[in-house]
């Protein structure tokens, strides 16, 4: 399904945007403090929006949000669902896509709020519904003259039904055996009609098998050839299986992201218990993977024990491809077991505004956040109906094995830190756990770092721009590196004359690294080189402070600072730190 974004335009909107972001499931934009997205300019942020075919409720006049809209407007089945809620509640209105999703949007609106949708489409008022918009499962056959057929139905004439169509027992169509028109429903491929409305039941389960780092568009075309062949509809495709060694193959998650469709796995011995339904049962297939049949196997188990093969295996040089049928709709929610997804966040500093749109949108993709209890926080109401796992400080392998574990049985799952995960954080644990315990179902996770916004970023720029030249970057926990190689990257940075930026400075019984660190860069730059300390940056009691090398006092640091020094070309001007872009070099004879 599309993406889903509330945009809220003004602060007294907010109250009835936060209630229905909430209650939907689905981030919140503004421009005021409670938002899960900041944003600086809403007009142009609706308009990247809406080019991203994202589905859009907007909180606020329908005025502003046409006039905002309109030069974007491509036509009816391009532009995306929009729907707007007046900003008491009292009136919800599907502006566009109202075919597409903005009506059924509207009608949940409607629901929560107590009030009835304006909703205005022909179909929706005489039928109860969109017969272009059919339900979960179904799909209008491409080609069909959606117009054509309507205009002839809403004229009065009746209709018959040729196959069974559950969710049009709730439309009150004008029914007769003998109809002009026709309702049809069939996974195969059918030339179109203007009198006929055709609909694609997912009825069908691809399975394909293939080696290892097969071509994903020779698969892709085999896949294509096979369904065109058997004369089936790819729409009726309701999802693409295989066996779970294959769970990382990107050739098959390519046919999936073709079809547009799920791609679900099944382990090798769930396929061999298929073994007395296949078409052609393989030996050597037996030895490789544990299983007599993989793209047969895999279709007929996604289309359950009344399924039947349409389409027995058919092979290129890269892979198998099969088709079976079910008698229904397939639920995919029942099928196999999906990928696993595991996707390493960052929070940034602490504010929501330091949020990226990525890591909300990660945020929202997953079922499970796994993290430290206060950065779980963080994230505010992306939080709303997540399974969240809360850690203990120091418990950071445990934190990283749990995700991983999560991901590996197929769910999605996020893997929150603070900053940047990349920067002493979570990710580099990841992929180090990974290494040592070489488990195949961890290395088949698809693995996503969100980059954030770091703490030395936020803390630079609260108080100018301080790392504007080469900078670097170093720990002085003790715990993890030892101390005779941070003093000896400390002696190397203060040699090269780097702004030096310094994590973990103290605790409260590690405190004469930092004493030594100051010792090390000040035998190398001027006693009034800059000093920058930020504390709780993007949070509650922030506090950022100047000082120079002479009067630094590392008495007042801890664990929730950090510290930033300059190098020797570093100016504190108009309360502001900053490093300038280019170094002026003195040649010894007074020129530059």
């Amino acid at each position: 399904m599309a993406m889903t974004a509330l945009v809220v335009l003004s602060v007294s909107g907010y109250p009835l945007a936060r209630r229905l972001a909430n209650e939907l499931g689905v981030p919140l934009h503004g421009r005021m403090t409670g938002v899960d997205l900041m944003v600086a300019d809403i007009p142009d942020h609706l308009r990247r929006l809406f080019g991203a075919r994202t589905r859009l409720v907007f909180v606020g006049a329908l005025g502003v949000l046409v006039r905002v809209l309109a030069p974007s407007m491509t036509g009816k089945t391009s532009d995306p669902p929009v729907v707007v809620v007046a900003e008491d509640g009292s009136s919800v209105i599907p502006v566009l896509g109202g075919h597409h999703g903005a009506n059924d949007l509207a009608r949940q609106i409607g629901g929560k709020l107590g009030v009835v949708p304006a909703i205005t489409t022909a179909s929706d008022l005489r039928f109860g519904m969109a017969l272009d918009e059919p339900r979960a499962g179904w799909h209008m056959a491409p080609g069909t003259d959606y117009r054509s057929f309507m205009t002839r139905l809403l004229a009065g004439a009746a209709v018959r039904l040729d196959g069974v169509v559950p969710w049009l027992t709730e439309a009150g169509l004008p029914l007769a055996a003998d109809a002009e028109l026709t309702i049809r429903a069939i996974d195969q491929q059918v030339e179109s009609d203007i009198s006929q409305l055709v609909f694609h039941p997912e009825t069908l389960a691809l399975g394909l098998g293939c080696v290892r780092n097969a071509p994903p568009e020779a698969v892709v075309a085999h896949a294509h050839q096979t369904l065109s062949d058997a004369g089936l509809a790819r729409e009726s495709v309701a999802v693409v299986v295989s066996v779970d060694v294959k769970m990382d193959e990107p050739a098959i998650h390519a046919v999936g992201e073709d079809l547009g469709r799920p791609v679900r796995f099944f382990g090798s011995a769930r396929l061999e218990a298929e073994t007395p339904r296949l078409a052609t049962p393989s030996a050597t297939v037996f030895d490789l993977v544990g299983c007599h049949g993989v793209a047969e196997a895999a279709a007929l188990a996604a289309a359950g024990d009344s399924g039947v093969l349409v389409v027995p295996k058919r092979r290129i040089s890269e892979a198998t491809c099969a088709v079976a049928r079910a008698p229904g709709v397939i639920d995919v929610e029942g099928v196999g077991q999906p990928r696993g997804r595991l996707f390493v966040v960052g929070t940034g500093p602490g504010s929501s505004d330091w949020q990226t749109p990525e890591v909300a949108r990660l945020v929202g993709l997953s079922g499970d956040l796994v993290g430290y209890g206060p950065y779980l926080d963080l994230l505010g109401p992306l939080i709303t109906e997540k399974r969240c796992h809360a850690y203990a400080l120091g418990e950071e392998r445990d934190r990283a094995v749990a995700a991983l574990d999560l991901a590996a049985s197929g769910r999605a799952v996020a893997l929150v830190s603070s900053g940047d995960p990349g920067i002493y954080a979570m990710a580099s644990l990841v992929f180090e756990c990974m290494e040592a315990a070489g488990r195949s179902d961890w290395d088949r996770v698809d693995i996503t770092v969100a980059p954030g916004i770091s703490a030395l970023q936020a803390c630079a720029a609260r108080i100018g721009a301080p790392v504007g030249h080469d900078f670097c970057v170093i720990s002085l926990s003790d715990l993890l590196t030892p101390r005779a190689i941070i003093e000896r990257r400390l002696a190397a940075a203060a040699a090269g004359d780097f702004v030096v930026a310094l994590y973990n400075p103290a605790s409260g019984r590690r405190r004469r690294l930092l004493v030594r660190a100051m010792e090390i860069l000040g035998a190398a730059r001027p006693p009034e080189t800059p000093v920058v300390t930020g504390r709780q940056i993007g949070r509650p009691g922030e506090s950022v402070t100047v000082s120079q090398l002479a009067t630094f006092e590392p008495e007042t640091i801890d664990m929730l600072s950090l510290v930033i020094v300059g190098n020797a070309q570093s100016r504190i001007a108009n309360g502001r730190v900053f490093t300038p872009r280019g170094y002026v070099v003195d040649d010894g004879a007074g020129g530059s």
